[in-house]
């Protein structure tokens, strides 16, 4: 399902086609993405990239379009990964409170703002680096909307089901529908919510080898 078909799907379910409604409805659709992204751990909303560690610099700075951890390594000279362990800022001052605390990095903590940029956040390090490290860190992201260009995207190719009665219960809000109605919608919702986890917090997460096949209870 790409955007103009999940706009036409909207207006059809709700019988709406008001130059205001149709107009917000790339504000629904947004919203219905972000409460299924924070919902289910796709892979899909997961990224890596590499950055380099400065020498005698215990911050490290987070991508624009960051959003939480999954991962953060140093890549040695060797080549070797050294996954660091997530702790809290005041554990990271407490170890090594002065700068001059310099080794491999073996902790990290997400420190807060960037000074020349509120709206974007920093790693804190510690110890500090003693060499420029390169790294590597996996993190959570939202993917660009379908509602932009170029109009598709991962959800609307592979579970439009759930993204379709997420936007249904947004706009059914904007509407200030019926109550049967919305709990109708955000029935289905839930439906297809759950189905999205269980293949995004299940069956993306294993294998038949390791884990078994996907196994339904049999009653008599």
């Amino acid at each position: 399902m790409n955007y103009t078909e999940l706009s036409n799907a909207i207006q059809a379910y709700t019988e709406n086609t008001e130059a205001d409604f149709v107009a917000n409805i790339p504000v629904f659709v947004t919203q219905a993405e972000q409460r299924i992204y924070n919902s289910v751990q796709f892979p899909s909303i997961r990224k890596n990239v590499t950055g380099a560690m400065t020498i005698n610099n215990k911050y490290l700075q987070c991508p624009t379009d960051f959003l939480s951890v999954f991962s953060l390594a140093v890549i040695k000279a060797d080549g070797t990964y050294e996954y660091l362990l997530n702790k809290d800022v005041n554990f990271i001052r407490q170890a090594y409170p002065l700068p001059t605390d310099t080794d491999i990095p073996r902790y990290y903590a997400l420190f807060g703002p960037r000074s020349d940029n509120a709206a974007e956040l920093t790693f804190i390090l510690g110890p500090t680096p003693n060499a420029a490290y390169s790294s590597e860190l996996h993190y959570y992201f939202y993917p660009p909307s379908i509602s932009v260009a170029p109009f598709t995207s991962w959800l609307g190719d592979n579970f439009d089901t759930v993204l379709l009665y997420g936007s249904l219960v947004e706009a059914y809000t904007y509407m200030k529908g019926e109550q049967d109605m919305m709990a109708l919608y955000n029935g289905k919702y839930q439906e297809a919510l759950a189905l999205a986890k269980r293949l995004g917090d299940g069956l993306e997460r294993g294998d038949a080898y390791r884990d078994g096949q996907t196994k339904l209870r049999v009653t008599t």
